[in-house]
């Protein structure tokens, strides 16, 4: 139905895209795999004509074909759901699945639109209510509709990219119960993503992409996860967690009724409690926007809540991150190069930002004691003088938490810690989180992945809706009652 032949695209100083051959047949689910930055969402916006090639070509159906817009793809049958949604809050669903489209009269008839929504949900799946605003929609149902939206208008090439990153375990289901219906229609539904048990749960043939090039294409049923893995970065690597051992100690975090208004940041909490005890990893679990930034940023004393008490090693530190950080707590955030590192400085000077100096700096300590820690976590750059904006994601976080966990910390707050590494990355930094563990260091764990919460908690607590409505034992864990929780059964 639709190949890529020789695909190149460039930005400035990258190649996203390096001669990439893609082939798409009817009636399957092709995954495009691959770690952020290896050039799979270039090449899906190629294929969808957001973006033209600087060389190559494009078939559909053995015809060469020229698509300048998205527009163009569509009307060759060729549609793409995005990662993040392109929906109007306060368009009902029936005018976001008609906004844009070009076949459209001039006076648009609502029932005919309305009748087409539902009409489509029904054969596919995709239970929406077609008069209902986007802004009353969970994230599931939004994505719904922009499946919705796609087939309505004509595609025969559906392009997902990255369609799990905000679903809940029983969302995720529920999508791949579609994606089938979708291929058994004889459509051809290219799933990109990351996640490698999702593509072997899905797909029938899986194309692996590093550095902007293609490294391997397989069936599902004749790979595993550890092929794939070692084609994602080119190496062996470790996916099992390290076993836990130990038993937790006293409490080093506490936070009593934290209240953050939402105005103040990205989401709200309200009133949240938890403890984290040393020995103990405890993993926070939930949809993106539930709370999770406010909560990492309460807890490393970053923001000051509207009300609540956040105590480190039995300190109160609300509101006072210097005051968090000389009790013993240490800060991984999720933006690694906007709030954890400075891009302009080098290695060695990034290694020193949250430590107390006198007036007088000693560089050359600092360059050799950059050295060691380079050694010791594995950063791979040529030098402590190297600009720090200048590594990759991998090694970027590396210097961050050998900057956070070499001060011996009683307590950790880590903000989704692997986002966007490849899976040998991942495999280190759980690995030095569970070290920490097991020395002793309490960690809080604030993770969309459901997978790494499940894989190195002891504790489980899910938000949602800046909210705790679910704890459990790790060992006791349960994808379905996590996945309800995480959607606000019961909240």
């Amino acid at each position: 139905m639709l190949e890529a032949r020789g695909i190149v695209k460039a930005f400035p100083g990258v190649v996203a895209n390096a001669g990439v051959d893609l082939t798409l047949h009817a009636g399957e689910v092709h995954a495009v795999l691959g770690e952020n930055g290896a050039g799979k969402s270039t090449l899906a916006s190629v294929l969808a004509g957001l973006y033209q090639p600087d060389a190559g070509e494009l078939r559909r159906n053995g015809r060469v074909v020229r698509l300048r817009s998205p527009r163009e793809a569509l009307a060759h049958g060729i549609g793409m759901v995005h990662q993040h949604f392109r929906l109007v809050r306060r368009f009902t669903v029936a005018e976001n699945v008609a906004l844009g489209d070009h076949r459209q009269p001039l006076l648009m008839s609502a029932p005919d639109v309305e009748r087409s929504v539902v009409e489509l949900g029904e054969r596919y799946g995709l239970p929406v209510r077609p008069e209902a605003l986007i802004a009353d929609l969970t994230v599931g149902e939004q994505q719904r509709v922009e499946l919705v939206k796609t087939l309505y208008r004509g595609a025969e090439v559906l392009l997902l990219d990255e369609p799990t990153s905000v679903l809940t375990p029983q969302e995720t289901e529920a999508l791949f119960a579609t994606v089938r219906t979708m291929a058994a229609d004889g459509k051809a539904v290219v799933f990109i993503s990351h996640k490698l048990h999702e593509v072997l749960a899905i797909a029938d043939r899986i194309t692996v992409m590093r550095d902007g090039a293609v490294v391997g294409a397989v069936d599902a049923a004749d790979t595993t996860v550890r092929e794939l893995a070692q084609l994602m970065v080119g190496r062996d690597v470790v996916l099992e967690s390290p076993p836990h051992r130990g038993q937790p100690g006293p409490v080093v975090l506490a936070l009593t009724g934290v209240r953050v208004d939402e105005h103040a940041r990205r989401g709200r909490l309200d009133g949240v409690d938890l403890e984290v005890r040393a020995g103990e990893i405890v993993g926070i679990a939930g949809v993106s926007g539930n709370g999770q930034r406010p909560l990492a940023e309460a807890a490393a004393g970053l923001i000051d809540p509207v009300g609540g008490r956040v105590e480190v090693a039995g300190q109160e530190v609300t509101g006072r991150a210097r005051a968090a950080r000389r009790a013993g707590l240490a800060y991984v955030p999720e933006d690694r190069m906007g709030t954890g590192l400075a891009g302009s400085l080098t290695i060695a000077e990034n290694l020193q930002l949250t430590r107390p100096h006198r007036f007088w700096l000693d560089r050359r300590a600092w360059r050799e004691q950059a050295r060691e820690l380079m050694q010791e976590y594995d950063v791979r750059a040529p030098g402590p003088g190297t600009v720090t904006r200048n590594l990759s994601g991998g090694n970027l976080q590396k210097v961050l938490l050998a900057r956070e966990l070499s001060t011996d910390p009683a307590v950790i707050v880590a903000a989704a810690p692997t986002r966007g590494l490849d899976v040998g990355a991942i495999s280190f930094v759980r690995e030095v989180l569970a070290r920490r563990r097991d020395a002793g260091a309490g960690v809080l764990l604030i993770s969309e992945d459901l997978d790494e919460i499940r894989a190195l908690s002891d504790r489980i607590l899910v938000l949602y809706e800046g909210r705790i409505v679910h704890a459990c034992a790790a060992a006791d864990a349960d994808v379905t009652e996590l996945g309800l929780a995480m959607a606000g059964a019961g909240a």
